[in-house]
């Protein structure tokens, strides 16, 4: 099923059960009034929900109205934790190589994970705003999935099970600012602004063979002012799977229901694929000619990231942003 919160009422929004097209929804206040209650009481209103997602498919649910995209939020519009990996290894292999520093050896067992601020999501039309185009703006293309509550201590076959919903996301970055925060040894703060989601959450299960309950594979398609950026396989060259991300997040501290916990830029080893952020695509360019050829955004840039089924079918619908400077 898929599920979105519309705007208004509160800054939580309002839950609703969206058709497999996008194109209607049904409120569904006696179940959950929003996403974190249905997914704070997940075992008893999933069933409830699917109910009414399976009569909405069959044109029998009452009370459905046509979905008008820009009058979502994101799904989460506040979360009580946002846990952004480092999943794709070629990618921090790129940007070490580019620099002429070395991988240290532990990325290679043990995943990097940092924690985000959750406070604000965006929703997939919200705009970019930065205040200096100078911050090096950068787009980065993942996939997150969202937990029920999730035991202290937990193993990565167990965690799972903890996967309840899953989306994309545009994890924005500010390029220049990175460097000096890392420096500090205190990892990302300002670098960091909202991170922006696509329409809806789907469960697993809407993703048919593409899921194996531990890996998305299906191209994730990135551009920018329409010319494409790239499309790698979020299945390809994954060296930490959303579980093994779930198990490491989980050693020291349970975790929430409606945790969201990101892959990191989806990065394959097979540079044809392009890439998810400009970034990478820089970092090519370095190591290639010796110099960096790409900009970063700038004001009045658009940025569009999405996934489509085999069928050519949106799954979560699109991210369309638009860079701007504060009003």
């Amino acid at each position: 099923m898929k599920l979105a919160s519309l705007r208004g009422g509160s800054r939580d929004g309002a839950l609703v059960v969206v058709s497999r097209d996008l194109a209607s929804a049904v409120l569904v206040p006696d179940i959950a009034p929003t996403m974190q209650a249905a997914l704070d009481g997940w075992s008893g209103a999933a069933p409830q929900l699917r109910r009414v997602y399976d009569d909405l498919m069959r044109g029998r649910a009452g009370k459905v109205f046509p979905l008008d995209l820009t009058s979502l939020a994101a799904p989460l519009p506040r979360a009580y934790q946002w846990c952004d990996g480092s999943a794709y290894l070629s990618h921090a292999e790129l940007v070490r190589k580019a620099r002429g520093a070395e991988m240290p050896s532990s990325l290679y067992n043990d995943p990097l994970i940092y924690q985000g601020g959750s406070d604000t999501m965006l929703s997939w039309c919200d705009e970019i705003v930065v205040a200096d185009p100078d911050w090096g703006i950068d787009l980065e293309a993942e996939i997150a999935v969202i937990t029920d509550d999730v035991p202290m201590g937990i193993c990565a076959d167990a965690a799972s099970g903890h996967i309840k919903l899953v989306t994309i996301v545009n994890d924005v970055s500010l390029r220049s600012i990175m460097p000096a925060e890392l420096a500090k040894g205190f990892g990302f703060f300002q670098s960091k602004p909202p991170t922006a989601f696509a329409p809806v959450f789907v469960t697993p299960d809407e993703l048919g063979d593409a899921w194996d309950g531990r890996r998305l594979a299906l191209p994730i398609i990135s551009s920018v002012n329409g010319a494409l950026l790239g499309q790698p396989n979020a299945g390809v060259d994954l060296d930490f799977d959303f579980p093994t991300l779930i198990a490491h997040a989980a050693k020291t501290r349970s975790l929430c229901a409606g945790t969201i916990v990101g892959s990191g830029t989806i990065s394959n080893r097979d540079r044809s694929t392009g890439s998810s952020c400009l970034q990478e695509r820089r970092m090519i360019e370095k190591i290639e000619t010796g110099e960096f050829q790409t900009p970063f955004l700038q004001y009045g840039d658009e940025v569009r990231i999405e996934m489509l089924d085999s069928s050519g079918t949106t799954i979560f619908g699109a991210i369309e942003q638009r860079v701007v400077q504060p009003t």
